[in-house]
């Protein structure tokens, strides 16, 4: 019967692809030569059975041969170099072993490699020359996945490079490089965990991380590690829910508090403060546009300075002083003599036009210490905060034509909108 195919060669054939055994063609023709002289099972068997593989029958076998020699699925695993998991799956069926293992489960077990396949013990056991055909078959299986498991190898140890290069270059861009914390926290971690990734990949293409695990040691150490990672996680987690819930509780309870004695007016100006007392630095900016002290010839007309603290420092203050004619002039030299900076278009703020604006400091992210005239008295004031938005509803606390024109600083104004777009 020329060109017929042999029981063995169909059953390779439904379970493992032609490649995997064209490779030894001269190989090949001996062990079907010697497996049409067997004799075991002629082709009308076959049709009788049907020309496809019985993974359930092989299943059942490998089953029955593991609990004959007393092994858990995951004794077995470990004896074959893979999982309990993939152990069981042979026994249900639902795969079998890769050819590259029949003749290592063979030898374990104590039968040829075609009793596996058949999943039956046969008096005919494999001869030395069959038993090399399939040995040199395994070795071509295993010479493609090699093949194979070079490329990605070449990959992932690539890939765990770049992840190396990109945490380090994040890591100087976040803490030492020229614009510190422009790499940002979430980036970093992304990062890490990128690295970490490609660092189990690398080591389960080289075949080191199946050793690490099996080792008891690893085994011991990632126990410790991960009871260590998960009770630090778990302490945090409860750290950060009572700190959170601390603010959200002072930021509930927190009040502004208003003071409107001048009597006691350097005590909260940033000039006056002290290591011992830092609640009035006001994120260091410059207050020296107001006077540092009252003295006998002003008469205060209004006063009022506020301090609000839901979750950062907030400050609003105006003094309005009456001057005699000659402390006036005095005072209006020293202001404009002062280095103003530029205003406009911080918070919406636009060129002023309700007062004359004598003197002014400005800052994009903290907000604006200045000075304004109607020609017969002067008026200080000042908005004071970080984060380019005001908690505090500032309309309340101070007159609207003592703020800058135009000066916006809620979540809603088109500054707040456009400083926070890439947060």
């Amino acid at each position: 019967m020329p060109n017929r195919k042999t029981p063995y060669m169909m059953r390779t054939e439904a379970k493992w692809p032609r490649h995997a055994v064209s490779g030894r063609e001269n190989a090949f023709s001996r062990f079907v030569s010697w497996k049409k002289n067997a004799a075991i099972r002629t082709m009308d068997d076959v049709r009788k059975e049907g020309d496809t593989l019985d993974q359930q029958k092989t299943g059942r076998f490998l089953k029955m041969l593991r609990n004959e020699k007393n092994l858990t699925q995951e004794q077995a695993g470990e004896q074959f170099g893979v999982s309990s998991r993939t152990i069981s799956r042979w026994e249900t069926g639902r795969n079998l072993p890769d050819i590259s293992l029949l003749v290592e489960i063979s030898d374990f077990y104590g039968i040829d490699v075609r009793e596996l396949i058949e999943g039956e013990r046969k008096s005919d056991m494999m001869n030395d020359e069959a038993r090399e055909v399939a040995r040199k078959m395994a070795d071509y299986a295993g010479t493609e996945k090699s093949k194979l498991l070079t490329v990605v190898q070449i990959i992932s140890i690539a890939g765990l490079i770049a992840a190396c290069i990109s945490v380090a270059f994040q890591t100087y861009n976040r803490y030492s490089g020229p614009d510190p914390g422009s790499s940002s926290d979430l980036a970093l971690l992304f990062s890490v965990i990128t690295l970490a990734v490609m660092a189990v990949i690398a080591l389960y293409v080289t075949g080191r991380l199946e050793r690490l695990i099996k080792a008891q040691t690893t085994q011991k150490v990632i126990k410790a590690v991960a009871i260590v990672v998960l009770a630090v996680s778990l302490l945090r987690m409860v750290i950060l829910t009572a700190a959170v819930g601390l603010l959200l509780l002072d930021s509930f309870l927190a009040r502004p508090e208003v003071y409107t004695d001048y009597e006691t007016y350097t005590e909260r100006m940033s000039f006056s403060a002290t290591e011992d007392n830092t609640k009035w630095i006001k994120w260091g900016m410059d207050e020296s546009i107001w006077p540092r002290e009252i003295t006998g010839s002003m008469e205060v007309i209004d006063y009022k300075m506020v301090y609000y603290n839901p979750w950062d420092a907030q400050f609003l203050g105006y003094l309005v002083v009456d001057y005699t004619d000659e402390e006036y002039d005095k005072e209006v030299r020293r202001l404009r003599e002062y280095e103003s900076t530029e205003y406009i278009g911080y918070y919406c703020v636009e060129e002023e036009h309700t007062y004359e604006l004598l003197a002014v400091n400005a800052d994009p992210y903290n907000g604006f210490v200045y000075a304004l005239t109607d020609g017969d008295r002067i008026i200080y004031a000042e908005q004071i905060f970080c984060n380019y938005t005001m908690d505090l509803k500032y309309g309340k606390y101070i007159p609207e034509e003592y703020l800058l024109d135009g000066f916006d600083a809620t979540t809603h104004s088109p500054y707040y909108k456009e400083m926070t777009r890439d947060r």
